[in-house]
């Protein structure tokens, strides 16, 4: 194994030709922090944060970039932090960021591992995903083609890597059906894909489950990890995350039941009181829109 050196990650952090940011969050374990606000042709796809571990037989990777030309960026900035092949690449959900590269890698010999769910979730949006990124990011979007996991569990899995043991655990839908967390208990270490959120807003659509949601963070939380690396923003603590998503999550359906209780309509969703967390990023854009389809949600619970 060859570790990166202090020097080493700050000329990666200079480099104008890698837009991810690395954080180191414990020995050999890192966070690759990509772009907080949309899709991009500079970004490639990116607008997420990665993980990844490196072991003395290889790395795994948590989730595989936005696009082919985004994992290979992945693929490139993995490089500057040690000589080791990526072996397995986990897709932590259905989100593009979190599938879209599987091509690259699988190209490269790695296992793709996901949830069922997941998988499911992919095949039902994958074209619209492809669509909507050839219009964000362009010709980066060159070369992606859908590939999806080698091995898919239900509910739990793990493996060991390098004396390294990664369980991985799917508890229920969150941003996406299929959502899913890493557990690294030598790092004490948990990988969130997109069930955490921290310095940005969360996005709510259509495939979201606030409900769902709050169990698996519920879940991530009771592995007691001393370290989050999120689905969007840098590796924090617990008590960050659970600021800004749980009690996010928590405070909307909160505000939208009482609409509800008060005979208020949809239409009134994006005037409930969400000002506690206007301190994230993208809050304007997304508060309201957010309201509406929490409110869509819990007219059926």
């Amino acid at each position: 194994m060859k570790p990166i050196s202090a020097a080493a990650i700050c000329m990666i952090l200079a480099s104008p030709a890698l837009a991810l940011d690395v954080q180191k969050v414990t020995d050999n374990t890192y966070a690759l922090v990509g772009d907080l606000g949309q899709r991009s042709p500079e970004n490639l796809g990116n607008n997420a944060t990665f993980g990844v571990v490196i072991t003395d037989a290889g790395v795994v990777l948590m989730d595989p970039g936005g696009s082919w030309q985004g994992a290979r960026e992945i693929r490139d900035t993995i490089a500057g932090l040690t000589d080791q092949p990526v072996v397995y690449v986990v897709n932590t959900g259905g989100q593009d960021h979190r599938w879209l590269g599987n091509g690259f890698w699988k190209a490269q010999g790695a296992t793709i591992i996901a949830s069922a769910d997941a998988v499911a979730d992919q095949a039902d949006r994958g074209s619209f995903q492809l669509s909507f990124l050839s219009q964000l990011i362009g010709d980066a979007l060159t070369g992606t083609e859908p590939v999806q996991a080698d091995i898919t569990f239900d509910t739990n899995y793990s493996f060991d890597l390098g004396g390294v043991t990664f369980e991985l655990h799917h508890e229920g839908g969150a941003h996406t059906p299929g959502d899913s967390f890493v557990w690294v208990p030598s790092a004490s270490t948990v990988f969130t894909g997109d069930i955490v959120y921290v310095t940005r807003i969360l996005g709510i659509g259509e495939q979201s489950n606030t409900s769902e949601w709050l169990d698996s963070f519920a879940a991530l939380e009771a592995t007691g990890a001393g370290h989050v690396v999120p689905g969007h923003g840098r590796a924090t603590d617990m008590a960050t995350a659970r600021a800004d998503t749980r009690d996010y999550l928590v405070n909307i359906r909160a505000r939208i039941g009482a609409l509800m209780d008060e005979g208020g309509d949809i239409i009134a969703s994006p005037g409930i009181d969400q000002s506690a967390f206007s301190y994230l990023l993208n809050f304007d854009q997304l508060a309201g829109r957010n309201a509406q389809q929490v409110y869509a949600e819990m007219e059926f619970e």
